[in-house]
């Protein structure tokens, strides 16, 4: 069974993203094995220098290096990256089904974002819209249009 990891920076908090979380993490067991990895965000102080910025998104790209699963195709969520139509992601995730892999992973940076590293090992730069949006609603997001990609490729009815 295909496999998809979704890594994020930082737990949920509030019990409404909670449990639309666990709703599509739910949803997706009938198409794949789903894992979802919450890695803490450095601390940083309520000012952060850019240089302190800088450190901390080094400090979490040793521990999200250490956490993609080998030979997965690696999607990183990036406001610089390319906008997708939900059949456009299905097509994609198709795509690589039939490339041979037999695993993706996703990963919703931390609040400052990503470390340059994280992007270069990138397969694809994923954009989910020109906006800003909190990462806890960023998490639902993702969660929702990875399920929605799968019942796409399955021909549910779910995606109209």
């Amino acid at each position: 069974m295909f496999e998809i990891t979704l890594i994020t920076m930082g737990k949920l908090k509030e019990k409404f993203y909670i449990s639309a979380a666990a709703e599509y993490v739910k949803r997706l067991g009938a198409y794949c094995r789903f894992q979802l990895l919450e890695l803490p965000e450095v601390r940083l102080p309520d000012a952060p220098s850019p240089a302190e910025i800088q450190a901390g998104l080094e400090k979490e790209a040793d521990v999200i290096l250490s956490k993609i699963p080998k030979g997965a195709w690696f999607c990183v969520l990036t406001p610089e990256g390319k906008l997708l139509s939900s059949d456009a992601l299905a097509d994609k995730l198709k795509d690589v089904k039939v490339s041979g892999k037999s695993s993706v992973c996703f990963l919703i940076g931390s609040s400052y974002g990503m470390a340059p590293r994280i992007k270069d090992k990138a397969d694809f730069r994923l954009s989910m819209s020109p906006m800003t949006f909190p990462h806890h609603l960023a998490r639902v997001m993702v969660l929702e249009q990875i399920y929605r990609a799968e019942a796409i490729q399955a021909g549910s009815k779910y995606h109209k």
